[in-house]
């Protein structure tokens, strides 16, 4: 059987690291267990066009297998084409490069794995969060110049302690982020979520819920996006929610880049009425040289903490979501039934809450 797996280039820090696991160098490890039983893996980093290895391979393949940070888009269109596949497995958190609808009438099972990136995520939310509110990459850039103006920096620097922060989605990533948030002391810690937490997990981080998305980051100093990407969240982040922010507040994405409507992010960051956008997710991947989120910075020229799509996939999460996607792949060629929380489409259906409310607007 063919097992496409479209991964990104890791060039001389891949052939250096063998733990850089998720690189077509590297090949998630797995040349050696597939081929050994007599299976045919090919892996590229080549996925945009007709004429890319994705396209010309996924005709005949059994088994793909993507990546977050690289991702190849398996559109409806290309699933017409794709007439053996029976199995996409995302190595990593996040399917939403894959047509999912198409998936459900295709019988094409979709899996993750579940859980493999969270504490990453979550710890890189909290270092977001701190370089915006204490101004620190300013502060770099100005000691890379050499130059040594504290009053420059300080003028646009707080402390957390006592900042109101909220968490757009409190599942797996963005609870973790609230209970790395206890020990700063907050004013308060807020969710929006479509599902309430349970009590007792909410008490444990002392969140409250705000059921109204727009009072939600209306009370808030700072606001971190942990929700998944689908129909309801595309462009969530809007000119139109950003115009109920608190003027100055910080927002953190490390979700999905098409959540935040690029241009009106740039615009209010621009304008003073975001005073920092931080995150590692772009709404298309790479991106381009000339994406607004490269260089955007608020009116004092700080407040852009932007950085390529790694929060997810530290060497730790890279040897979790490896061993996951070869746990995932030994269960399928054996026949095992695969673990439920890996399960996002099952055989022409939906598996996850997450799926069945994707279709209702978040609001």
């Amino acid at each position: 059987m063919k097992i496409l797996a479209i991964l990104y280039k890791g060039g001389d820090a891949a052939k250096a690291e063998p733990r850089l696991l998720g690189t077509v160098e590297n090949e998630l490890g797995l040349r050696e267990y597939l081929e050994s039983m007599g299976h045919d893996y090919v892996v590229s980093d080549s996925k945009e066009g007709p004429d890319s290895d994705f396209q010309k391979h996924i005709v005949d393949a059994e088994i793909l297998i993507t990546t977050p940070f690289h991702p190849g888009y398996l559109t409806a269109d290309l699933f017409e084409r794709a007439e053996n596949l029976k199995l996409c497995v995302t190595a990593g958190v996040g399917s939403d490069h894959i047509d999912l609808n198409a998936a459900v009438k295709k019988s094409v099972q979709v899996l993750e794995v579940s859980g493999s990136n969270v504490v990453s995520v979550a710890e890189h939310v909290i270092m977001s969060i701190l370089l915006l509110v204490r101004n620190f990459v300013p502060a770099h850039e100005m000691i890379e110049r050499g130059d040594w103006e504290v009053s420059q920096i300080a003028r646009n620097a707080f402390d957390l302690e006592g900042k109101v922060v909220g968490t757009i989605g409190a599942g797996r990533i963005g609870y973790r982020v609230l209970q790395r948030l206890v020990p700063f002391d907050c004013k308060e810690l807020l969710y929006y979520d479509y599902a309430p937490l349970p009590e007792a997990a909410a008490k444990a981080v002392k969140a409250r819920r705000v059921e109204d998305l727009k009072e939600l980051v209306s009370q808030c100093d700072i606001i971190t996006v942990n929700c998944p990407l689908h129909e309801g969240t595309r462009g969530l982040v809007n000119e139109e929610l950003l115009s109920h922010f608190k003027k100055g507040a910080y927002l953190v994405n490390t979700a999905r880049g098409a959540i935040c409507d690029k241009d009106a992010v740039a615009a209010a960051l621009k304008s003073g009425q975001l005073n920092g956008y931080a995150g590692d997710v772009w709404n298309v991947q790479p991106a381009p040289r000339d994406h607004v989120w490269r260089t955007t910075k608020n009116p004092l020229g700080g407040g852009n903490g932007m950085v390529p799509h790694y929060s997810g996939t530290t060497l730790d999460a890279q040897k979790r979501y490896a061993d996951g996607v070869k746990s995932i792949l030994d269960n399928y060629l054996t026949g095992k039934p695969q673990e439920p929380q890996n399960i996002i489409v099952g055989v022409g259906k939906y598996e996850t809450k997450a799926c069945e409310y994707a279709f209702c607007r978040v609001a």
